[in-house]
């Protein structure tokens, strides 16, 4: 049996509880963030688990700004964010199985996943892997098994960058002097309606997409001899693709938002309320009225569907081209 990956182990371990004692997770977002944190962080390429972490420092920081404002705008906003489980797994579901892929792939002995492998019989795609050890090759080489671990790396980062950009498009959009319009009519709507988008949302979701390429990259260069050697054609690949999952990502999550997640606006407290029931307003003695969208997803939801597209596609795309 493989040891027990130390470095991840006490990291995810730090993560986990600083994230609940910040208030930042809920206890079941602290378990979930310790489980999903381990499994990324013990992968072998730890550009994956780099970038976790830096996305989950950005993420918290971009939560806490702005808290008396975005407090008087929205009813059910907390001090620092109060993640739960069901949101910690929404936004690193899509890295989450990547890593996991990638070491079954080309890692099947490393802790945790080397327990998934025990289950399962390795398909033909695992089979034709070539696996690495000690940095042999660059995992964004489109020649090692059929371009494979390039794809996967490139699922990360096109999660974490979507998940980044919603996040600060969110967080910091919603503090924009101007109001935001909605992405489906073009109308003026109330700060931190579900699909609103403004110029400095959609400005700090390309910063936030930007930001998870230059991290893989400095990342990668670092660990591994392979990839510094070609880091001029690995850089503008990171970056023009973090970019464009950052504010593609984001502009997909609003959309969805937009149109098949509901929100609702108290007239008397000037405030966006938060629920998912049907009839969430019975008995209220304010005059609440629907801005847009269907009664089909949560929040949730939205965040997992979009990050889920927009890392498939950000795949597809950089797997096969030259950038």
């Amino acid at each position: 049996m493989a040891p027990i990956p130390l470095i991840p182990l006490i990291i995810a371990t730090l993560l986990s509880v600083h994230g609940l004692r910040s208030r930042s997770l809920s206890f079941s977002g602290a378990v979930t963030a310790f489980v999903v944190g381990f499994s990324i962080l013990a992968v072998p390429v730890r550009t994956i688990g780099v970038t976790l972490i830096v996305f989950y420092l950005i993420g918290s920081r971009a939560t806490k700004y702005g808290k008396k404002r975005k407090a008087q705008l929205e009813d059910d906003y907390q001090d620092a964010g109060y993640r739960s489980g069901a949101q910690v797994l929404c936004n690193s579901f899509t890295a989450f199985l990547a890593s996991g892929l990638w070491c079954l792939a080309f890692a099947p002995d490393m802790l945790p996943w080397s327990l998934v492998n025990s289950y399962i019989h390795s398909g033909s795609m695992l089979q034709e892997s070539v696996p690495y050890q000690d940095g042999q090759w660059c995992p964004l080489d489109t020649t090692v098994s059929s371009g494979l671990s390039r794809a996967l790396m490139f699922v990360a980062l096109g999660h974490f960058a979507c998940c980044l950009g919603d996040t600060l498009a969110s967080e910091l959009g919603i503090l924009s002097s101007r109001p935001p319009i909605l992405i489906t009519t073009l109308k003026t709507v109330p700060p931190g309606t579900n699909g609103g988008v403004s110029l400095g949302g959609t400005l700090a979701s390309l910063v936030g997409g930007l930001s998870m390429g230059i991290t893989m990259f400095i990342s990668l260069i670092v660990e591994n001899t392979h990839c510094k050697s070609s880091w001029m054609s690995i850089l503008p690949s990171l970056v023009f693709w973090g970019g464009v999952a950052g504010a593609g990502g984001s502009l997909l999550d609003s959309f969805l938002g937009a149109t098949l997640q509901r929100t609702r606006y108290s007239v008397d407290k000037k405030l966006i309320l938060a629920g998912h029931s049907a009839e969430p307003d019975r008995g209220r003695k304010d005059t609440v009225k629907v801005i847009s969208g269907l009664n089909l997803l949560t929040n949730n939801q939205v965040n997992l569907l979009s990050s889920i597209g927009t890392a498939l596609v950000v795949a597809r795309f950089a797997s096969t081209s030259g950038t």
